[in-house]
């Protein structure tokens, strides 16, 4: 959204019982649809929407190990060129010097760091994965958007998406994408409070 305030997203990939990582914090049942066309389209899409991208530490790391790389670059091109591209933040307390690209550290105060990039203009932040951030900044009700991508696989034991939230936040679906691999993307906006 150029030229107006920021909107802030979260995306992420969940197994059929809400579960973004599985009980050994693997990630891998996400990457399942890599082989569907369909689904590699829908990924590529996305990732040349731009903006800015949000990771916690975990993520921002699993990222980082795979998007500058040879491999990625030949099994994904598109996908590997914006990823790199685009710009960054981390949140983390531990990370001295992120070493990705276009990737600035934010090491405290994540909360004001975010309120007061959604009150500049400038390109719309996206938070991949990254299940801790995402409930961080959904419990301040920073959050207008979620993008939830349902994997047809349940995991049994895992993280879970959006646990521990201190109250109930209510959200509004607002359209729904099927795809042949068994994968639904579904896009809800915080509900404004009447």
């Amino acid at each position: 959204m150029e030229g107006g305030l920021r909107q802030l997203s979260a995306f992420m990939q969940v197994s059929l019982d809400g579960r973004f990582a599985d009980a050994a914090a693997e990630i891998s049942f996400a990457h399942q649809q890599a082989a569907d066309a369909e689904w590699h389209q829908f990924m590529a899409e996305n990732a040349a929407a731009g903006g800015v991208l949000m990771f916690g530490r975990i993520t921002y790391d699993l990222m980082a190990s795979w998007w500058p790389t040879p491999a990625a670059a030949k099994a994904m091109p598109e996908i590997a060129r914006q990823m790199n591209a685009l710009p960054k933040i981390v949140a983390s307390r531990t990370l001295s010097s992120p070493k990705w690209s276009n990737t600035t550290l934010v090491s405290r105060d994540l909360i004001g760091t975010v309120r007061r990039m959604k009150a500049e203009s400038g390109p719309d932040i996206t938070i991949l994965g990254s299940g801790s951030i995402v409930t961080q900044l959904a419990t301040a009700q920073l959050i207008d958007r979620i993008e939830v991508a349902v994997t047809p696989i349940a995991l049994g034991a895992g993280k879970t998406f959006l646990a521990g939230l201190p109250l109930p936040l209510p959200f509004t679906l607002k359209r729904t994408r099927v795809f042949d691999n068994g994968s639904v993307v579904l896009w809800y906006a915080r509900k404004e409070a009447a």
